[in-house]
C-alpha cells in the first residue's frame, strides 16, 4: 500500500488526475450550501429532518444532503441519470439510434450530446414540481414556518432556472472528472455527497444511543451488521469467474506467438452500482408527480412507493434485477469477445471457437449476473428493514454502503490501472501477467 502512493508521487498525469478530481469535489461541496432564492433554508432542513427514512430522506441523500438546504443542486444529478435510462433503452428499439450508437466515438458523442438535452428537459420538468410542492406545502408545515415567504409566479421561475441550471453544472462537473480526472464522475459526486453526511449520521445515532432511544446492545448489533454489509460488499465486488483460455501456438516468420494459457475474468456485478442509482432515480419520479397531480390516485401510487412499504420493495428489487442484466448486456459483448478470441487464435479448453463459445460465455454470464443481482437486491433493502425496526441512518444503510464501497473500489482499481500501465506496482504488490478489469476492457485486452 505504502508503495503504491510512493510509486503514484513519481507519476505526474496521476498526481494532476487526482488533485483535479479533489478540486471539482470541492467545487460540488461549496455549491451544495448555495441556497435557491426566495426559500427558508433552516424551515426546510426542518421538513426534511423530521422526513428522515422517507422519500425526502432518501432524496436528501442522493442529492449529498442539497435537499435539506433546498440548494441549486437539490435535484442532484438524478435528471442526467434518468435521461441516460430513458436514451440507453431507447437505442435498443430504435434503430437510428443504435446506428448511432455503432458508430464509434462520434456516435458515443452524439448520444452523450442528446443525454444532455434530455437532463435539461428532465430538471425543468423536475423544478417544476419541486417549486409546486414547496408552495403547496407551506400550510401543511406551518408550525416550522414559512418555506415559501413570497409564492408568486417569479419564486416559480426562478426556482426552475436556478435548479436546472444547478443540474447543468453538476453534469458538466461530472464528465469533467470522468475526461481528466479519475473515475466515474457521475459516480463520485453521489459518493462526495454520501460520505459527507456520514459523520453527521454517527452523531445523530450516537446522541440517540446517549438519549436511551436506542440500546447498547442495539448499537453494537447495527455496527456488526454495518460491518457484514461492508465485508459482503467488497467480496462480491471482487467477486470474478474465470474461464480459462488457451492460445495456441503460431509461427509468424521466424518469431512463435502464442501456445500459452491465460483466464477470461466475468465479474459477479459487472454492472457495478449502476442498478440501484437507476432504480431509485425511476422510483423517484412518481412522488414528484403526486406533487404536482393532487388527486386520490396519484395520492395511493405516491404511498405505495415510500420506502419501507412492500410494493416500494418489490418494485425496487425488481428493477434491480432488471438493470443489473440491461447494464450487463450493454456493456459486455459475448460475440465480441468470441470473435477476437478466435482471431488471435484463442479458445476455450472443450468449446468450439465462434459460436459455440459465445454461447457458453452468455450462459456463464447470465448465472453469474443472477447471482450479483440477488445481492445487490439483498444489501438495497437494508435501509428500509434498518430504517423501520431501528432508527438507522439512511447513509448507514445498503444503498449508501453499496454506492460508498462500489465506487472507492472501482476508483482505486482505476487508479491502480495507471500505475501497472506504467510498469510500477499497485497497492497490493507486485502483480503478474493477468488479464484484469471489466468485461469491456478484457474484450480488447484479448483482442490486443
Amino acid at each position: 500500500m505504502a508503495s503504491g502512493f510512493q510509486n503514484m508521487g513519481k507519476i505526474p498525469e496521476l498526481r494532476k488526475r487526482i488533485f483535479y478530481t479533489l478540486a471539482l469535489l470541492a467545487i460540488y461541496r461549496v455549491g451544495v450550501v448555495v441556497t435557491t432564492p426566495g426559500v427558508n433554508r433552516a424551515v426546510m432542513a426542518k421538513i426534511v429532518n423530521q422526513a428522515s427514512g422517507t422519500f425526502l430522506g432518501l432524496f436528501n441523500m442522493f442529492s449529498g444532503g442539497a435537499l435539506e438546504q433546498m440548494s441549486i443542486f437539490a435535484l442532484g444529478i438524478m435528471p442526467y441519470i434518468s435521461a441516460s435510462i430513458i436514451l440507453q433503452l431507447l437505442t435498443v428499439v430504435v434503430p437510428k439510434l443504435e446506428q448511432i450508437q455503432k458508430e464509434g466515438e462520434i456516435g458515443r458523442r452524439r448520444l452523450n450530446q442528446y443525454t444532455r438535452y434530455g437532463c435539461v428537459i428532465l430538471s425543468l420538468i423536475q423544478s417544476f414540481f419541486i417549486a409546486r410542492w414547496l408552495v403547496g406545502n407551506n400550510q401543511a408545515y406551518a408550525q416550522f414556518g414559512e418555506v415559501v415567504p413570497n409564492p408568486d409566479w417569479s419564486f416559480f421561475l426562478i426556482t426552475m432556472i436556478s435548479l436546472t441550471t444547478g443540474t447543468a453544472f453538476i453534469m458538466w462537473l461530472g464528465e469533467q472528472i470522468t475526461e481528466r480526472g479519475i473515475g466515474n464522475g457521475i459516480s463520485l459526486i453521489i459518493f462526495a455527497g454520501i460520505v459527507t453526511d456520514m459523520p453527521d449520521a454517527a452523531v445523530r445515532l450516537m446522541n440517540r444511543a446517549r438519549d436511551g432511544e436506542i440500546t447498547a446492545f442495539s448499537l453494537a448489533l447495527i455496527g456488526l451488521i454495518i460491518v457484514t454489509v461492508v465485508g459482503t460488499i467488497i467480496f462480491f465486488e471482487r467477486g470474478q469467474r474465470r474461464i480459462p483460455v488457451q492460445y495456441a501456438k503460431r509461427v509468424v516468420g521466424r518469431k512463435a506467438f502464442g501456445g500459452q494459457s491465460t483466464h477470461l475474468p466475468l465479474k459477479v456485478n459487472t454492472a457495478g452500482v449502476i442498478p440501484p442509482i437507476f432504480a431509485s432515480s425511476i422510483l423517484m419520479f412518481p412522488n414528484q408527480l403526486a406533487g404536482l397531480i393532487n388527486t386520490p390516485w396519484m395520492k395511493r401510487v405516491s404511498d405505495a412507493l415510500h420506502p419501507g412499504d412492500w410494493r416500494y420493495i418489490v418494485l425496487y428489487v425488481s428493477l434491480i434485477v432488471f438493470f443489473c442484466y440491461f447494464y450487463t448486456a450493454v456493456t459486455f459483448n459475448p460475440v465480441d469477445v468470441a470473435d477476437n478470441m478466435r482471431k488471435y487464435g484463442g479458445f476455450v479448453p472443450g468449446i468450439r471457437p465462434g459460436k459455440a463459445t459465445a454461447t457458453y460465455i452468455d450462459r456463464v454470464l447470465t448465472r453469474i449476473t443472477f447471482g450479483g443481482a440477488i445481492y445487490m437486491s439483498a444489501i438495497c433493502v437494508l435501509p428500509s428493514l434498518l430504517s423501520t425496526n431501528m432508527s438507522v441512518p439512511f447513509q448507514f444503510g445498503g444503498t449508501g454502503l453499496m454506492i460508498v464501497v462500489g465506487v472507492a473500489l472501482d476508483t482505486v482499481q482505476q487508479i491502480e490501472s495507471h500505475l501497472i500501465t506504467r510498469n510500477y506496482e499497485g497497492f497490493t504488490g507486485p502483480k503478474g501477467p493477468r488479464i484484469r478489469g471489466r468485461g469491456t476492457r478484457v474484450a480488447g485486452a484479448v483482442g490486443a
